[in-house]
């Protein structure tokens, strides 16, 4: 679900906004995005930019990003987010990163098993 300046997600249940924002937003000076369990909203700088620090491909880069931000979202809204794991970003980044591989493994695995 759309709106105009958002697009709206469904986390376990709780409905986030998710926006691309300028650096104008003093919490997207330091980081290219945040998930605010407060406000349901998640972020991602719409202004980044290729440099020493960052990848070529910025469409790519901001999707990662993306992912990372609701991985923060699915495990708040579950009650893990201030567990020790659940608020390491070395595992939420590693989640975002692996996703679509762990969706594809597990996809063509249930197809394999209904096809038996």
């Amino acid at each position: 679900m759309e709106d105009n300046n958002c697009t709206i997600v469904d986390i376990l249940g709780q409905k986030y906004k998710v926006r691309l924002k300028d650096v104008t937003d003093p919490r997207l000076e330091d980081s290219d995005g945040y998930c605010d369990f407060t406000s349901k909203e998640i972020a991602i700088k719409s202004d980044i930019r290729e440099t020493a620090h960052t990848v070529s491909n910025l469409q790519e880069y901001k999707e990662k990003v993306l992912r990372h931000e609701i991985i923060h979202a699915f495990l708040y809204e579950s009650g893990l987010s201030y567990n020790s794991w659940g608020y390491n970003e070395e595992i939420v980044d590693w989640i975002a990163i692996q996703f679509d591989k762990l969706v594809k493994a597990i996809d063509s695995s249930v197809r394999a098993l209904k096809q038996k």
